[in-house]
């Protein structure tokens, strides 16, 4: 089983990122995918998640109307398309898939600073 992160980076506040997090080694399709942060000092939160069809989100109050979650089955990978960053978004970025069993990424790096 893998899931890998990637996409994360340095950016500007204001600025854009897509990250995005390929699986293998289990039955994507049936996932439940989430996006979670971890910021210095704090816990992991929640940031957004996706059923496993696809066919419906959910984001923290904190992101919502700047960050979008989409999936694709055939590439059995998971997207966070993140627009208006602010310094505040700055964290390690996980990926989280949900069934009958849990896996997670090991996380990438994502900061918003001029």
């Amino acid at each position: 089983v893998q899931v890998v992160e990637s996409g994360g980076g340095l950016v500007q506040p204001g600025g854009s990122l897509r990250l995005s997090c390929a699986a293998s080694g289990f039955t994507f399709s049936r996932y439940y995918m989430s996006w979670y942060r971890q910021a210095p000092g704090k816990e992991r939160e929640l940031v957004a998640g996706i059923t496993n069809t696809g066919g419906s989100s959910n984001y923290a109050d904190s992101v919502k109307g700047r960050f979008t979650i989409s999936r694709d089955n055939a590439k059995n990978t998971v997207y966070l398309q993140m627009n208006s960053l602010k310094p505040e978004d700055t964290a390690v970025y996980y990926c989280n898939a949900r069934f009958l069993t849990t896996h997670w990424g090991q996380g990438t790096q994502v900061t918003v600073s001029s």
